[in-house]
């Protein structure tokens, strides 16, 4: 049985080569049948074998954790390492988010990409994106962790450019591979830094030996906000949140899967795997927590302002994902993956009813073009709705059960009010009020310009994920994963109504505040405020890095680029040509001149036999 979790990222690599390997042993392109049983099927059966993983070893059992070796990876002096897994509940979640969820994705995609013609290429792409997730969540050790870390990078930066005829979408991947490069670099220190400190970088034998009583806090806290660093760019948050609105340059099942199951969680994942380390740091506890309640709030006002349908839901990932950090720096661990996996229905439900809508709109993305689509696309609109009812947590939805738990625990870490308990309120304010105003203007408002041409695109491969997505979406709550036995059990204190009830309001107020804002808007259409500019341009975060880092950099390598390395490679190419010049010289065509060539060399060589 241990072994079907070994083909669970097996899987989707053996997809991922027999697509690319294809036009090696066919002339011909292979229908798209064939692609997507090829594409769909192996992340399908992923599925599947983690499902029957999930039951057999783990249903009713939570303390259940097994670690499989499959072969020696490296041995450098005291460096270890296997290509091992090591699965414990909080893996197996995340097994069933990247598999569960990126089937679901991939089976629409067989319906959003028909008529593209790299179908092939993308579910190559797919593939690989969810193998190295795979990877990631199932690594001992963080060496095999990085080495899926930076699998989903590549992967990203393909997906997002993957309509690479158009320069704009190349910019979006190169910023979003750029930008993550930066966090990345910051976690490979922190690596090198816990192996100089501990010796390792096995997982279960790195949080044994933290807890000796020779361990230097000022070295663990040092380590853990390099961590916090890789994961803050992975997962878009403060100060590197800047790539993932770009990011929506993408394919939009491209972005339900970055944003719902794989890339942006992989900080998340991060930070609760590596728990017992941050424990030993209230430095590095208070950092995340801060990280994520300035994330949450700066995202979720920016989500207020836009026009474009994924840009909102893009900043609604960033808020909510904040919302998970904040969640880790107040102690709430289980909050935090319980929320991760809720939010993995509903935003998948989301971009993929978004991109209903931009098909059935011939790619109309501003919503200001939209409304009344309520009675053109019902299916659609009912997903939609479900989607938002439980991006803003409204009660009995799976983000009310999962953000209550963060609420209430942000409440419990000063023992009273204090600022993480009102940012988390005051986000869910806002989560309200962006969910509802796009809902509102979308399928509500009056009738745009792309409105009059609405035609349903939906077809049934499109709409039995939309439809499973929105019974998990809205039934998911019910299925809180046991992690007692990997974060421990922490008893809730009691709670006053007020406290409760203040919980459940805010959603409700912003739902209202939405209407007001969606009959303003009504009249007055995309003109803004100064303050709603600010907003919509992401706080200026794009124009600051860009006057701060990217111009001096420009500036720094065009007076700089005739200087004598450069020299010596211009002169490398220039000699290269010349040659080339000189010996194409000798190719001229003519009969004569090849026999001529033929008939000197051969007497040179036989001349050369003599001599020796």
């Amino acid at each position: 049985m241990q072994g079907l979790l070994a083909w669970v990222p097996l899987l989707p690599l053996i997809g991922f080569l027999t697509l690319v390997a294809i036009p090696l042993f066919y002339r011909d392109e292979p229908s798209q049948k064939v692609i997507a049983y090829i594409g769909v099927g192996s992340v399908g059966l992923a599925a599947l074998f983690t499902i029957i993983v999930a039951i057999v070893l783990f249903w009713g059992n939570p303390s259940e954790s097994i670690n499989i070796s499959l072969w020696s990876w490296m041995l450098v002096d005291n460096l270890k390492l296997g290509f091992n897994f090591h699965v414990d509940w909080l893996t197996m979640v995340m097994l069933l988010i990247i598999t569960g969820v990126g089937f679901l994705i991939h089976l629409y995609s067989v319906g959003y990409m028909r008529e593209d013609l790299d179908f092939r290429r993308y579910f190559a792409y797919l593939n690989l994106f969810v193998c190295a997730m795979l990877i990631l969540v199932l690594a001992d050790n963080l060496v095999l962790l990085y080495l899926g870390w930076e699998g989903v990078g590549l992967c990203s930066y393909l997906l997002i450019g993957f309509w690479y005829k158009d320069p704009a979408n190349g910019a979006a991947a190169q910023k979003a591979f750029i930008v993550t490069r930066i966090g990345d670099t910051a976690m490979a220190i922190g690596l090198f830094l816990l192996f100089y400190e501990f010796s390792t970088l096995n997982i279960p034998e790195l949080v044994s030996t933290i807890n000796g009583p020779d361990v230097n806090n000022d070295i663990v806290t040092l380590a853990c906000l390099l961590l916090l660093g890789g994961a803050v760019g992975k997962s878009a948050q403060l100060p590197l949140q800047t790539w993932l609105p770009d990011a929506m340059a993408g394919p939009t099942p491209v972005s339900a899967l970055i944003h719902a199951a794989t890339m942006v969680t992989a900080g998340v994942y991060l930070i609760a795997r590596m728990h017992p380390l941050y424990m030993l740091s209230e430095v590095a506890m208070t950092a995340v927590a801060a990280v994520g309640a300035l994330t949450l709030l700066l995202a979720g006002f920016s989500a207020i302002a836009q026009s474009d349908i994924k840009r909102v839901l893009a900043y609604s990932t960033i808020s909510q994902i904040g919302y998970m950090f904040l969640a880790l720096g107040v102690g709430a661990w289980s909050g935090a993956i319980f929320h991760l996996m809720t939010h993995a229905f509903f935003k998948a439900l989301l971009f993929l009813s978004a991109g209903s809508v931009i098909l059935s709109l011939h790619h109309e993305q501003n919503v200001f073009s939209m409304g009344g689509l309520y009675r053109k696309i019902p299916l659609t609109f009912i997903c939609f709705t479900i989607g938002c009812a439980c991006l803003a947590a409204l009660p009995f939805t799976s983000g009310f059960y999962s953000k209550d738990h963060i609420l209430l625990r942000a409440w419990e870490y000063h023992h009273g009010i204090n600022i993480l308990w009102l940012a988390g309120i005051l986000g869910a304010l806002v989560t309200g009020i962006y969910s509802f105003r796009v809902l509102f203007l979308v399928f509500l408002g009056r009738e745009g310009q792309a409105s009059t041409h609405c035609k349903d695109a939906n077809i049934p491969v499109m709409s039995i994920p939309l439809c499973i997505l929105a019974v998990l979406a809205l039934f998911g709550g019910l299925l809180a994963p046991p992690l007692q036995s990997v974060f421990g059990v922490r008893p809730d204190e009691a709670h006053s109504p007020w406290i409760e009830g203040t919980a459940i309001a805010m959603p409700l107020i912003g739902l209202a505040i939405a209407w007001k804002l969606f009959r303003h808007e009504q009249r007055t259409g995309e003109q803004r405020s100064s303050l709603l500019q600010f907003w919509f341009s992401g706080w200026g975060f794009d124009w600051i890095y860009d006057h701060l880092l990217v111009r001096p950099f420009k500036f720094l390598t065009q007076i700089n680029h005739n200087d004598i390395i450069d020299s010596i490679y211009k002169g490398t190419a220039t000699i290269s040509r010349q040659m080339h010049a000189l010996l194409s010289t000798s190719q001229n065509g003519q009969v004569r001149w090849y026999l001529t060539t033929f008939a000197v060399g051969s007497i040179l060589f036989l001349a050369l036999l003599v001599a020796l």
